[in-house]
């Protein structure tokens, strides 16, 4: 039976702790630039122009605390929340005002364009870090007496280099997001088609059970007693009245097992020419069990199959064949078992049989399903009045034994 397994998720933690690092050195690298930018700035000016500016820079501390707070709980790929959105701009605008009056605090551009960007998406963001980066241009083309063109352009370049590579790491990082949600589908739907599939199979076994044992054990019943209704009250009628209760208390015990293991009762434990003979003669009792080879020690799964089709064609040819006369050959070769079984009835053309339906057709569909399930192939061969021979042959050599079958006795 196909088991459905449900597979673990990928996880994305990793790729959370690798952001949450990366915006860890970016704030603690402005931290470190907001305090030495400070310090050269507070050791160059007078105190009269250090006050103001120093309050400049305090404020877009406070700004950027506290916008790098929102940024942090905003989810991965979403764009800022209207709420906090001004207080981006304010820093924008704090942070451009600061660098233009004191080109000292250039260095700390780099932390404020990465959080513009982290907390702005699409035109929003190009705007944010556009912005920073011309203030940082004005900022430090002021600082060279407006005559040093590459502080002008410089800052530019850098942010369209920046922007860039920042495009791209998001173009990569929704790439990863979207193939960690495909897999993850994917793993679903797989874990949905196994369920499927191990439910079907289920079906198709039990079926399957229920055919080669109840099913054609209540029609062999069935047609005993009818005949017994036929030549009532006749010796006869009392013997297959008497068939016909044996039949059926065989088959409650079989549906009783279905029921509660699905397993033939002694099928593990006992010789296996002796079960396919006792299984035979349920249906058909002058049939004779023959044993071909050297007896080996078979798979458990190979010797229920191995009964279930005995009992599947054997009945078969208690319902239909009107024979007479009806062997079951069991042959062991060097890799491989063999199940013959023979009848001298009317027999059919295997290419006309009708397909499986309400009223009967399932017993040969059944039989191949349960050969070819363990690798082997059945054949049908028959004629109209030249009798039938179902062919069976199971290969050994890949077939590991699940059950105890390791003391089978022959």
């Amino acid at each position: 039976m196909a088991t459905a397994q449900l597979r673990q998720k990928p996880s994305n933690q990793p790729s959370t702790r690798l952001d949450g690092r990366i915006d860890a050195v970016v704030h603690a690298g402005f931290a470190v630039l907001m305090v030495s930018s400070a310090v050269r700035y507070v050791m160059r000016h007078s105190p009269a122009d250090n006050v103001w500016t120093v309050a400049l820079a305090g404020a877009v501390c406070a700004l950027y605390a506290v916008t790098a707070v929102l940024a942090h709980r905003q989810p991965p790929g979403q764009r800022a929340h209207q709420l906090w959105i001004p207080w981006m701009v304010a820093l924008v605008a704090a942070w451009a005002a600061l660098v233009v009056v004191a080109p000292s605090f250039a260095w700390c551009s780099f932390a404020i364009f990465f959080l513009t960007r982290t907390a702005f998406r699409g035109w929003a963001g190009y705007v944010a870090g556009g912005a920073t980066a011309a203030a940082t241009a004005v900022g430090l083309f002021r600082m060279s007496g407006w005559t040093d063109v590459a502080m002008l352009l410089g800052p530019l370049a850098a942010g369209a280099l920046l922007t860039l590579i920042y495009d791209k790491i998001e173009r990569d990082a929704a790439l990863q997001r979207k193939l960690f949600d495909d897999v993850t589908q994917a793993q679903e739907q797989l874990a949905a088609k196994q369920r499927e599939a191990g439910i079907a199979t289920e079906r198709e076994r039990v079926s399957r059970e229920i055919h080669d044992t109840v099913t054609q054990g209540l029609a062999s019943s069935l047609l005993l007693l009818e005949a017994a209704q036929r030549s009532w009250p006749a010796d006869t009628a009392h013997n297959d009245v008497r068939k016909a209760t044996d039949l059926l208390r065989r088959n409650l015990a079989d549906t009783r097992s279905l029921v509660h293991e699905l397993s033939a009762p002694g099928l593990e434990t006992g010789p296996l020419p002796e079960a396919l003979e006792h299984a035979a003669r349920q249906y058909f009792e002058t049939v004779s069990v023959h044993v071909t080879g050297e007896p080996q020690v078979l798979p458990s799964e190979v010797r229920h199959a191995l009964l279930r089709v005995t009992q599947s064609a054997v009945a078969n040819i208690k319902l239909h064949a009107r024979a007479d006369h009806a062997s079951v050959t069991l042959g062991f070769l060097p890799d491989a078992v063999t199940l013959d079984v023979f009848d001298d009835g009317r027999g059919f053309d295997p290419a006309a049989v009708p397909p499986a339906s309400a009223h009967g057709g399932y017993g040969l569909r059944a039989m191949r399903q349960r050969v070819e399930q363990l690798g082997g192939e059945l054949s049908v061969e028959s004629s109209p009045g030249e009798g039938t021979i179902i062919a069976a042959q199971f290969p050994l050599a890949g077939i590991a034994d699940p059950g105890n079958a390791l003391k089978e006795a022959l």
